[in-house]
């Protein structure tokens, strides 16, 4: 059966394949179609005065020596009698059109495929035209022809003259909705635009009379002050009878000005309240009496009406847009601006034929005439068929960490982690979810408001979340930026549990950090297993539910954020024992609730790598120095073209956002720590798993027996050398990474090198030979 399918399905292409015209069969036919049709044409003219001439001929067709008066004689006589009065009529002459675009359609080798459509509509217009031809013939004459008159004699007999008449407008509304796009607002538009040219030929536009002044003594002189004219409007003639030739008026565009939102701020902070309900567990009945941070902690710093609006900034960077665009002949058909606390958006739509190559590449010449730093050109807009010019404002207005708070979008956001970064470009604020991202990546130069965005981010949660809910892992290399938050540290942070301080700035213990990280993320895996659940949320679901067992392990699980200030200078001090951890964290504990921030000012290769970047979708970039960072950081230019001072954008994976981010100075964060840790709070920070390194000497070799054959060797190398490390012993003994690096911990064991300090090498603990030998022999006794 499947053969036989195979063979007809074979057979039918052949017979579509031998159907298939060739060029030359196309042209062929194709000039016979249009022969034919001039020939359709011209009989059909002449049979309206030849017709009763030829009538007596038609039956005498085969005789050779009858002439007809048609001007294609025998032919266009009964060809012509055959369609306008046996047929259709005045509606025959749609068939000559028709074979005429079929042939030309051929002849010029064109695609045929609306070929189809057009006789469709054209044989539907034939008989549309010919039954209303047909309606108003009180006989049988040749307007409609025989069919039209016998249709209309057909259907008046079942619906009378007034229904055939409703029947045929019906029709004619359908054919000219469908074909010519007809509606009543293209007729009142068409009017509108045919009254208004009335008025201007009628009424020319000529300005005050004083802005020609005329003075006359041998030979009359014109002098023009100011004037105005249009293309449509005569020559002027003053006194004297002399011409007055103006010069065209270029077209004015004017400037659209979105309307600014202004967001009314939420009085009370509506954070999540504690529901005294012994029905379900609630883990933040344990501190039931805490009280989140209040608004008065927070500076209304500049402006607190909003945006101010300077409408001569605004058509000054307008006509500098249009009059740089014009030099370079390029149209603007449309111009609007959007203002935001920073930048203002000007969208324009060029005119029809103005590729969007040729504005891109214009970015500094529009810098130079703004005289402006920080252009940015996006072209096109997603979503809109218009491009982008971002220019900054004069008068930029700060965006404070209160107002972001306040709004209505961060206070009714139905988010697991909501963090407000500040306000669009549009004054909107933005919100997103950082369970959603799941990990963020910021970059940007020094003093351009990265440490400020990590303030953003963590003030915007302590606003939100209950201690119970979230915890901070916070890392500061620089041991200055992230301290103000020791006040929080039984509340909000989690450390080790040998951990003297919550805020980590020693690099060694970074490292330790993440590991114990990573168990944490496996235990909580494990949990989830034990639950049949799939992610945090899932699972707490369950627990509050109180349909999870205690006894078996179970507990709530909060959220656990890692921050980390300054990435660049762990990757330098620790290199892979922390990358590969954050790497593997970044893989797996979005479902746990384990989310990551990393931000850093050296946005480079080797520090973003691609595994860093393959993990974390969300990125935010504060202005950097170069186009290569913005392209490191974002996949896409821009970052190099910001103001600074907060300015940023942010991108998920798709669309890039211009922010300017909220402001939250140290003072306030002062005053939300102090309010916070004056509280009741828990005994201690939350202990995160204990992790033990492999430099701790508890999984070392301590039998001698086991020792690698190569082991003295290697001590000897290490000794002369007076570095520790595997790679040395790799070098010189041409060893595999593993087996050197066994070596390794059996001399630590052994007590000839020292313990893992990162990237540096080890400190070799034996001064020289004899001292070695020394310790081997009094190993042996």
């Amino acid at each position: 059966m499947a053969k036989k399918r195979r063979k007809s399905k074979a057979a039918v292409t052949q017979k579509k394949a031998s159907f298939k015209l060739s060029k030359k069969n196309k042209i062929i036919l194709g000039s016979f179609l249009i022969v034919l049709s001039i020939a359709l044409f011209f009989s059909f003219i002449s049979y309206y005065f030849t017709w009763q001439a030829d009538q007596s001929l038609l039956t005498e067709f085969r005789d050779r020596n009858a002439e007809a008066a048609n001007l294609l004689n025998k032919f266009g006589a009964a060809i012509s009698h055959f369609f306008m009065y046996q047929g259709f009529g005045l509606a025959s002459f749609v068939f000559p059109i028709l074979l005429a675009v079929t042939g030309l359609y051929l002849f010029l080798g064109l695609a045929t495929k609306n070929l189809w459509s057009k006789w469709i509509w054209g044989l539907l217009g034939v008989i549309w035209v010919s039954i209303a031809l047909g309606f108003f013939a009180t006989e049988r004459p040749l307007l409609g022809g025989l069919i039209g008159y016998e249709m209309n004699d057909f259907l008046q007999d079942y619906a009378g003259k007034i229904g055939v008449l409703l029947l045929l407008v019906f029709t004619l509304i359908i054919i000219l909705v469908r074909l010519f796009n007809f509606s009543p607002e293209a007729i009142g538009n068409y009017f509108r635009t045919k009254r208004d040219s009335f008025k201007k030929e009628i009424t020319p536009e000529i300005l005050d009379e004083s802005s020609i002044e005329l003075a006359l003594e041998d030979e009359p002189e014109v002098k023009i002050d100011t004037y105005t004219h249009k293309k449509d409007i005569p020559p002027l003639r003053n006194e004297a009878g002399l011409d007055v030739n103006l010069p065209e008026e270029e077209p004015k565009i004017d400037l659209e000005v979105s309307k600014v939102s202004v967001e009314k701020e939420e009085k009370d902070i509506k954070a999540d309240k504690l529901v005294k309900d012994f029905g379900e567990f609630d883990p933040r009945l344990e501190l039931g009496k805490y009280k989140f941070p209040t608004l008065d902690l927070l500076d209304q710093h500049g402006v607190t009406g909003g945006i101010t609006i300077n409408q001569e900034e605004l058509e000054e960077n307008k006509n500098k847009i249009v009059n740089t665009l014009k030099n370079y002949k390029i149209g603007i058909a449309q111009i609007k601006a959007t203002i935001g606390p920073t930048v203002t958006l000007y969208e324009i739509v060029p005119e029809a034929g103005i590729r969007i190559s040729k504005i891109k590449n214009l970015e500094d010449d529009i810098a130079l005439s703004l005289a402006a730093l920080g252009i940015r050109i996006i072209a096109p807009i997603p979503g809109k068929g218009t491009i982008g010019i971002e220019v900054p404002n004069k008068n930029a207005t700060i965006v404070s960490m209160r107002s972001v708070i306040a709004s209505k979008k961060f206070q009714n956001a139905e988010m697991q982690l909501p963090i407000a970064f500040g306000k669009t470009i549009s004054n909107e604020t933005f919100v997103v979810d950082l369970a959603k991202m799941p990990h963020l990546l910021m970059a940007g130069a020094t003093g351009q408001g990265k440490s400020v965005g990590l303030n953003a981010v963590i003030t915007s949660l302590l606003y939100k979340k209950h201690p119970a809910e979230i915890k901070f892992v916070l890392v500061d290399p620089k041991k200055v930026e992230l301290t103000l938050f020791n006040k929080i540290e039984r509340h909000f942070l989690a450390k080790l549990p040998d951990s003297e301080e919550a805020i980590i700035t020693d690099n060694t213990k970074v490292i330790n950090t993440l590991n114990s990280l990573c168990i944490e993320m496996d235990n909580r895996y494990e949990l989830l297993k034990g639950a049949m659940v799939r992610n945090i949320k899932e699972y707490n679901t369950k627990f509050k539910a109180r349909k999870l067992n205690p006894n078996d392990g179970h507990k709530f699980l909060p959220y656990i954020v890692l921050v980390i200030d300054e990435f660049a200078d762990l990757i330098m001090t620790a290199g892979k024992e922390v990358e590969t951890p954050i790497a593997r964290l970044a893989q797996l504990a979005r479902a746990i609730g384990i989310h990551l921030i990393i931000a850093t000012q050296r946005p480079s290769v080797n520090v973003i790598t691609g595994i860093i970047k393959a993990n974390f979708p969300a990125r935010i970039a504060f202005r950097v120095t170069s186009k290569i960072d913005s392209r490191t950081i974002l996949d896409a230019q821009g970052a190099d073209q910001l103001i600074g001072k907060g300015d940023m954008l942010y991108t998920q994976g798709n669309d890039v956002t211009r922010i300017q981010c909220a402001f939250v100075d140290t003072p306030e964060v002062e005053k939300i720590t102090e309010y916070i840790g004056s509280q009741r709070a828990y005994p201690s920070a939350h202990e995160l798993p204990e992790y033990i390194g492999e430099d701790s000497g508890t999984s070392l070799d301590y039998d001698i027996s086991d020792r690698d054959k190569l082991f003295r060797d290697a001590a000897e190398v290490v000794v002369i050398a007076q570095q520790g490390s595997a790679s040395l012993i790799q070098r010189k003994l041409k060893l595999g990474y593993n087996r050197a690096g066994r070596i390794i911990d059996q001399l630590e064991a052994a007590g000839i090198v020292g313990p893992f300090e990162g990237s540096k090498a080890r400190q070799v603990l034996v001064v020289d030979i004899f001292a070695l030998d020394q310790l081997l022999q009094n190993e042996s006794k």
